[in-house]
């Protein structure tokens, strides 16, 4: 009845209205457009059977599933074992199989490899700089604590044993990650919310993702199990791979949470590929704001590691006199990188 209703000569209009009828939950759109492809995409040898004809993504699947779904659709299957030795060979290689998974984008993964990801990601040493505070801590060295020696004289009958002695408490900076998953950024999302589970582990992390609305995720992270964290994730947050309004996503942000969530000196990631509906004076604005309560403002963007890549979008162009570092994040390489730059924050940050 549905297709009645369309131009059967339009694709896009075909696959919008077999997705509307046949998709009734998120984590089902990326099978539905994998089988789309599969079925309608003229057979090709050439193909490998964990990847997608006519696109430039893997299969996100299984591929043992993979291969069931081709056998069924009478696609070549011809690639399969070769496929399968490649991925066994490049997995027992050692060191120099790790080196070149660590340098391949996000977007070009296949399924195994991002299994192998995933497992990277969960084993990275992540650690924030630490800072001083205000509170005062027992120490060998240091300021003299003359309450605490007071009290011990006291106790020796008002004879001055030793001098006991304080120092600022150290702690490691919290962290607030702001994490677009439009549309735009589908390639890299998953990898990315993985990196933010990986970090949430070990450090103090408050979670956001936003596309056409902000939507707070740190609850859903804290659990263990990633894939059980990336559910939670799918059922609370109702707008991936919607459009971008990166300054309205802060606008709230600053609004509602911003008071609770940058206090102790927090540094602050904004990942994103700048492809921005809104107006960019509303970004510069609240991106502004934004960097007068924090510490440190990252901006990670995904198609920085594209070769050619110029940050010309408006919403890019708007934010970048207003960050404080602008990063890569398309690969392991890259997360690595800044980990050793969290790690290695200067206790102040020149504003000037």
């Amino acid at each position: 009845m549905a297709l009645n209703l369309i131009d059967l000569a339009s694709e896009t209009d075909f696959r919008e209205t077999l997705r509307t009828v046949f998709v009734t939950r998120k984590d089902e759109l990326q099978l539905f457009d994998a089988a789309f492809d599969i079925y309608w995409a003229p057979p090709d040898p050439r193909i490998l059977a964990g990847a997608i004809p006519g696109r430039s993504r893997s299969l996100p699947m299984d591929p043992e599933r993979a291969k069931a779904w081709l056998k069924e659709l009478g696609l070549p299957q011809s690639e399969l074992a070769r496929q399968d030795e490649r991925s066994v060979t490049a997995s027992s290689s050692g060191y120099s199989a790790e080196e070149l998974l660590r340098q391949k984008s996000f977007d070009q993964l296949t399924w195994q490899e991002s299994e192998q990801v995933r497992r990277l990601l969960a084993q990275a040493p992540w650690r924030m700089a630490e800072k001083r505070t205000r509170r005062l801590t027992p120490a060998r060295s240091g300021a003299i604590d003359l309450r605490r020696t007071s009290r011990q004289a006291v106790r020796s009958s008002g004879e001055l044993v030793r001098l006991l002695h304080r120092q600022p408490r150290i702690r490691r900076r919290p962290l607030v990650l702001l994490c677009d998953v439009s549309g735009s950024m589908e390639r890299y999302s998953r990898q990315l919310l993985i990196f933010a589970h990986a970090v949430a582990r070990r450090e103090e992390v408050e979670t956001f993702v936003f596309s056409t609305r902000l939507t707070r995720i740190t609850r859903q992270l804290r659990r263990r199990d990633v894939d059980r964290a990336l559910e939670g994730v799918g059922h609370s947050v109702h707008d991936f791979s919607g459009g971008t309004r990166i300054g309205e996503a802060l606008h709230e942000f600053n609004r509602k949470w911003a008071r609770r969530v940058l206090g102790h000196g927090a540094v602050v990631i904004l990942i994103s590929d700048g492809w921005d509906r809104g107006d960019p004076s509303v970004l510069a604005h609240e991106l502004a704001r934004l960097r007068r309560q924090a510490h440190r403002l990252i901006w990670l963007n995904p198609l920085l590691g594209s070769e050619g890549y110029e940050p010309l979008t408006r919403g890019m162009a708007a934010a970048l006199p207003h960050t404080d570092e602008f990063m890569a994040a398309h690969n392991l390489q890259a997360l690595d990188e800044l980990g050793r730059k969290l790690a290695s924050l200067d206790r102040r940050v020149n504003r000037g």
